[in-house]
């Protein structure tokens, strides 16, 4: 180890002891124990460029154990990212650019992924690889590596416990990423103290069956150069993922080194004070960076730049070589949507047979999926359940296979929901792509960690879930969602989309392909669907939209997807008995928010009570409708149309409840659902 590396070394560790001691809130171990593995990656292999810092071919770093976040911020400052001295000091504070863990899309550039829950950063950057070496199969060509870059990830033992991971992990093993390399923390402790209490796999021999390429390095504090061989070695092996076993000290230097006391408090002011002089700084300076490790870094970042000043030059000779290659690819980056897309959207009319949403979701993915050679995805081992596998698909498997090759979109995701989830984050985070994966929707909270990742984080995802009720039927209520689109409507940017019938599934695709900052999710149906009289694309992009009206209207029948032809059903039924209703068709919730005030009384009138139908819980429905009927229990196992019958959302015991809700508000004036607060 030089005397600069070391110098610069012991600047990030005393930075990390002091960020976290002002803020006295944070983790300072791991970002000491790390420093040397950090500095060996970004001053030797990791090419990036601040001042254009979304560069395609630029190396991807992911920081797996996020609470370690001031390691990169420290590293970030260094490299000449737009985090200051300032921001540093600021580290957890209100409105801070440096949050408590990563946050991608938060106002720092570089940061790729949201961490911090264990577990996602790892299987985020399986989905960053796979991205590469789809994208490099597509766009490069003899004598263009336009696209060519490693992922690079630091994780520690959390995130090697999590179950995300090894779904993930064992996924890119047999896709053999080998541009992932993992530099695995091994500092023998988690909150709970020394891994012996908890964590005694031999972590590498998993790997191994993983089809992973694996190596040890005895001593990450000192040994740079058996890091630096390790890290050049990883880079060789083309097919398979790295992960390099590195044994560090944590909070190396402060007196409670090795201990899990120093992993999530700040080192007392006696320790800090102890801790300085012993690795070369001045015990009454705070927030120092020396001048030589500014301008080491500097010359550091010469280097990315001249390199990244070479992709230049050869993007340019490609463009003239490969126009329309290069055209298409700004298109993608600009996040652009073909100007087409609108026109190949199937739509229908009530004359047609009725079909499931899933099938038409299918019908959809198959006009448009040639159009859109950004849409990417597939299926957690239920393809020919999700129908999410076009006609024209292949799929990407690694081309020694022979089951397809990487300029492939369809992904077998295998029976992995939350590293399906995760990994699309990190397809989405590359740039360039629309990941979709999809389940069953009662499955989606298999994944839940990553989809409220995708929302936090602003990944534009698509999730694709079928089988979205008890109409699913016989595999019972194992399988059958009930309050799970509660939840969906409850996350913040998270966009709900369960279509009723055709025109609202192209509807639903069209909006979710739109949102270019939200995670969306289609909710779709097992059994068939009539085609509505009165639906069409644009209607259904406002959320909600009124099917069928009358002046001598006494209530307001809202559904969702399949339960918008029960309140055409029922409302027939009311007709009979001298009660005339307004049907509306709400889709998306998120959608109907998005709507002025004035739109939103001409669907739900005021003076009109509301009833809610929709086969799920009721719980948020008391937001539009006066009176919600839903599934407040279980589901069960039977064919659907029994199922329904068993939970009353048939036409003739709907009535009833409408007509006592009606006679009710003869005499009461409804309160008003949907008034805007002021």
């Amino acid at each position: 180890m030089s005397q600069i590396e070391s110098r610069s070394i012991n600047t990030v560790r005393v930075l990390a002891a002091d960020v976290v001691a002002k803020s006295n809130s944070g983790h300072p171990g791991a970002p000491m124990g790390c420093a040397p593995m950090a500095h060996v990656l970004f001053s030797k292999f990791v090419k990036v460029n601040p001042a254009d810092p979304t560069w395609i071919s630029r190396d991807r770093f992911v920081l797996s154990n996020g609470h370690a976040c001031v390691l990169q911020y420290i590293m970030w400052h260094l490299l000449g990212f737009n985090i200051s001295m300032a921001d540093l000091q600021n580290f957890r504070q209100y409105k801070s650019k440096t949050p408590g863990h990563p946050e991608a899309n938060h106002g720092v550039d570089g940061i790729e992924v949201s961490t911090g829950p264990l577990g996602q950063g790892i299987s985020n950057a399986v989905g960053l690889a796979l991205a590469e070496a789809q994208l490099a199969a597509n766009f490069n060509r003899p004598g263009f590596n336009i696209i060519d870059n490693f992922t690079y990830v630091i994780l520690g033992d959390g995130c090697l416990q999590e179950g995300v991971q090894a779904e993930a992990a064992a996924l890119a093993g047999h896709l053999q990423l080998g541009k992932l390399i993992a530099l695995y923390d091994d500092n023998h402790i988690t909150i709970d103290g020394d891994t012996d209490v908890s964590f005694t796999e031999d972590v590498l021999k998993r790997f191994e069956s993983y089809g992973w390429h694996t190596q040890i390095v005895g001593d990450g504090d000192h040994d740079l150069k058996s890091i630096t061989a390790a890290i050049e070695n990883a880079k060789l092996v083309v097919d398979k993922p790295s992960i390099i076993k590195i044994r560090t000290t944590i909070g190396y230097g402060s007196l409670l080194q090795g201990e899990e006391k120093v992993h999530g408090a700040p080192l007392s002011a006696n320790d800090i004070a102890q801790l300085k002089p012993k690795l070369g700084f001045n015990a009454d300076e705070k927030f120092v960076v020396p001048p030589e490790v500014t301008e080491y870094w500097k010359g550091i970042n010469q280097k990315s730049l001249a390199y990244y000043n070479d992709w230049k030059k050869a993007f340019e000779a490609y463009s003239v070589a490969h126009p329309q290659l290069a055209s298409e690819l700004k298109r993608r980056l600009s996040k652009k949507l073909p100007d087409n897309l609108k026109s190949l959207l199937p739509t229908y009319t009530p004359s047609d047979p009725a079909v499931a949403t899933r099938k038409l979701s299918e019908n959809v993915l198959n006009k448009i999926a040639d159009a859109i050679p950004e849409l990417v995805g597939g299926s957690a081992d239920l393809t020919g359940s999700n129908l999410t596998r076009w006609k024209t698909a292949t799929d990407f498997q690694p081309p020694a296979s022979g089951l397809g090759d990487y300029s492939g979109r369809y992904i077998r995701f295998g029976v992995r929901e939350h590293g399906m989830a995760a990994v699309c984050n990190g397809i989405n985070a590359y740039g360039a792509f629309i990941p979709f994966g999809a389940t069953f929707f009662n499955f989606i909270t298999y994944a839940w960690g990553s989809v409220r990742l995708s929302a936090l984080s602003k990944h534009h995802v698509l999730y694709i879930m079928t089988h979205d009720s008890i109409g699913l039927g016989e595999d019972g209520p194992t399988h059958q969602p009930i309050e799970t689109l509660a939840l969906v409507r409850a996350t913040p940017n998270l966009l709900d989309l369960r279509p009723a019938d055709g025109n609202e599934v192209s509807a639903s695709y069209l909006a979710a392909l739109e949102a270019t900052g939200t995670p969306s999710v289609l909710i779709l149906s097992r059994q068939n669907l009539p085609h509505l009289e009165g639906s069409s694309i644009e209607k259904a992009l406002k959320g909600a939209y009124t099917l069928s009206s009358s002046p001598k209207a006494k209530v307001i029948l809202v559904g969702t997807g399949s339960e918008v032809s029960l309140a055409i059903e029922t409302a027939k039924v009311l007709a009979t008995k001298g009660v005339e209703a307004n049907i509306v068709s709400m889709p998306s919730w998120k959608l109907f928010e998005q709507q002025t005030q004035a739109y939103k009384e001409s669907v739900f009138v005021e003076g009109l009570p509301v009833v809610s139908l929709e086969a799920m819980t009721t719980n948020g429905w008391h937001k539009y409708a006066h009176y919600p009927i839903g599934i407040e229990g279980w589901g069960l196992s039977a064919p659907a149309k029994q199922a329904y019958q068993h939970v009353g959302l048939v036409p003739d015991v709907v009535a009833e409840k409408v007509l006592k809700v009606v006679k009710h508000y003869e005499s009461v004036k409804p309160e008003w659902k949907a008034r805007a607060l002021l």
